[in-house]
């Protein structure tokens, strides 16, 4: 299968995927698009190995990062336009109330390092996005971050593919520890994004 994909590496079509999967994992979060991205950064080393060239990965980010980016914008929008229904769901959760205003005050003060933490979480990005619109922050205080944090996943995945691939072969093993690494990552940003206790109990 990593032959497959190595030879579509070179076509529009693994492009086309990957951005599929990127754009629309911000509202279905279980699509595997990191999966898709580690592994068609292993194939296009596999392919780099033997014919020298590096574009392939260079594109990948440059299409992770804009799928990212257009897949924020559009859930930003979504909830920024007909936000009524999604204002009162959060408005009975304190916990998404919390959060709604820790995150406006990360964006008023420029602050977007919890922008990007959410890209790695499960879920985070869309929350962040939704909530974003919800509170109707301006595009220009949110989109910078958004495009910080749709360029470090991408580099990260391709990396981890990429990498893995040359230390490891273009082998399941290695695309297997670098979806693992990239797992790990999720969890230690949500673990950094936990409630903490004086939130906790606040939020209850």
């Amino acid at each position: 299968m990593l032959e497959s994909l190595g030879s579509l590496t070179g076509s529009p079509w693994i492009y086309a995927m990957v951005a599929l999967s990127v754009l629309l994992d911000v509202f279905v979060p279980l699509l595997p698009s990191g999966v898709l991205v580690i592994t068609a950064a292993t194939a296009a080393a596999a392919g780099s190995a033997a014919t020298g060239r590096v574009p392939d990965v260079m594109a990948l980010i440059l299409c992770a990062t804009t799928a990212s980016v257009l897949g924020d914008l559009a859930a930003y929008r979504l909830a920024f336009r007909g936000g009524e229904r999604l204002d009162r769901a959060i408005a009975r959760s304190r916990r998404l109330t919390t959060a709604q205003e820790r995150l406006g005050d990360a964006l008023a003060a420029g602050g977007g390092a919890l922008v990007v933490l959410a890209r790695f979480a499960p879920a985070g990005r869309s929350v962040v996005s939704l909530l974003a619109g919800t509170a109707h922050r301006r595009a220009r205080d949110f989109l910078p971050w958004s495009a910080l944090a749709g360029l470090s996943w991408a580099a990260y995945s391709v990396a981890l593919g990429y990498f893995g691939a040359h230390w490891l072969g273009a082998t399941w093993l290695a695309t297997g520890v670098s979806v693992a690494a990239l797992f790990g990552a999720g969890a230690a940003a949500a673990y950094v994004m936990r409630p903490r206790p004086e939130q906790a109990g606040a939020a209850r």
